[in-house]
């Protein structure tokens, strides 16, 4: 008997399952940039926060979340991250309990900025007006 799929496919929130290999993915490529082991100095001398993994229903591709410390060359650093992804993807594949190592795909994470602009908006004199009610 096959599943029939819903309406919105592609847009249904993560199971339970893909929350938990997502973070062990997190927790195992953090501990892997913390340690510096990779080849490439750019990677080595950086410090970069693995922010979040989303991991496909199928477990087999991963977007990876990370956010350079310290004012970081982000873009650099990115396609150094892009360069090394086999690497690391064999890496996971040895230390992580998975049928398959995912494909990994490395992003900025850009929840920040958006969070901090946000902010910004809210701290707006007119915005601050509406949302107090006070308009006079």
């Amino acid at each position: 008997m096959s599943r029939r799929r819903s309406s919105d496919s592609g847009h249904r929130p993560p199971g339970q399952r893909q929350l938990r290999v997502g973070e062990e993915l997190r927790h195992i490529l953090a501990d892997l940039l913390e340690r510096g082991e990779m080849r490439d100095p750019e990677l080595r001398e950086a410090t970069i926060t693995v922010t979040a993994v989303d991991v496909s229903p199928d477990l087999r591709n991963a977007t990876v979340f990370v956010m350079p410390l310290g004012g970081g060359d982000a873009p650099r650093l990115l396609s150094a991250l892009r360069r090394a992804a086999p690497w690391f993807r064999a890496r996971v594949g040895e230390k992580a309990v998975l049928r398959y190592a995912p494909d990994l795909r490395f992003d900025l994470d850009r929840s920040f900025d958006e969070a901090d602009r946000i902010g910004r908006l809210l701290r707006r004199p007119d915005v601050a007006r509406d949302i107090d009610g006070s308009d006079g």
